[in-house]
């Protein structure tokens, strides 16, 4: 057995029954170039992940690594420089995607250095950079830090504002972002459960005010998979059929 099919067995189960589920067709939000963050450290895991998102539907893959001072201080151009050992993966693979590199950005001091020196990976042609914040609070110089962002051409995506605990029932100020010209990211496992009941009600209000902009799988490595199949038969399903969501215009 050729050990590529042997690797997708171990890792990959059965496709969901609905042809394509994802039909969003674009993930937006994952951590599959191996060894740069707390995503796959292998190209076997890479290859995992990208089948599994080939299988249920997706055409395009924009990988996302973390990028702070402290635990991750990737350079661009190294980033850049693993797209073409993605795209070879899924192409040796036949997995019929495109692969792109942007970037999840903690804001931080090494943020702002690189928003002052135009030094960030962004997707789409509109210049959307995603960005995370830190789990304990928002930083206090939120408002002027996305002021900054859009100043210099650039569309804030907050990724998965459903985690942060001191968001949580805190409409005004999800609000208050959005008004600030904030777009949202939920994860997809937050939908199933993964990070406890607690964020699922976060998600679920989120899809309850059609606030889920983009949606994104932020697949770390290819255990993720199996929790991640049982969107496709919960309730939260249909409601995220009612999302405008934006993936899709990334084709």
């Amino acid at each position: 057995m050729h050990i590529w099919q042997t690797i997708r067995e171990a890792f990959v189960p059965a496709k969901s029954d609905i042809k394509d589920p994802c039909f969003w067709r674009v993930d937006i939000h994952s951590h599959l170039l191996p060894g740069v963050d707390d995503g796959v450290s292998t190209t076997e895991q890479a290859v995992a992940c990208l089948t599994q998102l080939s299988q249920w539907g997706i055409r395009k893959v924009i990988t996302t690594p973390h990028v702070s001072r402290d635990w991750h201080p990737n350079e661009s151009f190294v980033l850049r420089g693993g797209q073409q050992l993605l795209q070879n993966l899924a192409d040796e693979h036949e997995l019929g995607l495109t692969i792109e590199v942007a970037a999840e950005y903690l804001l931080d001091e090494f943020f702002i250095e690189l928003l002052n020196a135009g030094d960030l990976l962004t997707f789409g042609r509109e210049r959307y950079l995603l960005f995370e914040l830190g789990w304990a609070a928002a930083p206090r110089q939120l408002d002027d830090i996305l002021f900054r962002m859009q100043a210099r051409g650039y569309k804030p995506v907050l990724a998965h504002p459903e985690r942060y605990l001191y968001y949580y029932n805190a409409l005004p100020a999800l609000a208050q972002l959005r008004a600030n010209g904030c777009l949202f990211q939920l994860n997809w496992g937050s939908l199933t459960r993964r990070y406890g009941e607690r964020v699922q009600t976060q998600a679920n209000m989120f899809l309850r005010h059609n606030w889920v902009d983009f949606f994104g799988s932020d697949m770390h490595r290819s255990g993720d998979i199996t929790t991640m199949n049982s969107l496709f038969t919960s309730p939260y399903y249909s409601q995220l059929k009612r999302q405008s969501l934006l993936n899709e215009s990334l084709i």
